[in-house]
């Protein structure tokens, strides 16, 4: 079967096969409440795959430094610290993106998760680890694009102007 967005729910996983899973079922470092744990939704090694191939590697999403050149008429930056989440979290929701709009983040060929832009940035310091983690949220129509890059900068890049849809 070709997976596609229509299809993509097939591929979810249980968070328990998830190898991020620590990340947000681990005391030691977040323990999501158990409503929000049940909206993620890891994919496996297909569907992040599927992800991968259709964001990254067919649009050439990153090929020039953040975004391929002319791809996104507006692309925005913000450095990130942790101790200025708020500030992030805030920056984000400013973004225009609606809350409930599922997204996929994406942090290697067989790495992804689809999740609400609201959780993402509600758990934003579960999804992105600053100097580490090289992480690429999208919509499916690729009308824009947030590279979270491991030198701790948040690179937003859209299409047109995103209408707030709460």
């Amino acid at each position: 079967m070709n997976i596609n967005f229509r299809n993509i729910g097939q591929y979810i996983i249980p968070i328990s096969e998830f190898s991020l899973s620590w990340r947000f079922t681990d005391e030691k470092y977040n323990g999501l409440p158990d409503q929000d744990l049940e909206q993620l939704k890891p994919l496996n090694k297909n569907g992040a795959r599927f992800i991968w191939h259709h964001y990254v590697t067919k649009a050439n999403l990153h090929k020039d430094f953040p975004f391929k050149k002319d791809f996104f008429s507006i692309v925005d930056q913000k450095a990130f610290t942790d101790d200025k989440e708020k500030d992030m979290q805030k920056w984000l929701y400013e973004k225009g993106v609606p809350r409930n709009q599922m997204v996929f983040l994406s942090w290697e060929p067989e790495l992804a998760i689809m999740v609400p832009w609201s959780l993402f940035i509600r758990y934003i310091g579960c999804f992105y680890y600053p100097g580490s983690d090289d992480l690429t949220v999208m919509d499916t129509d690729l009308t824009w694009a947030l590279l979270c890059h491991h030198e701790d900068i948040m690179y937003f890049g859209i299409r047109s102007t995103l209408k707030q849809n709460e």
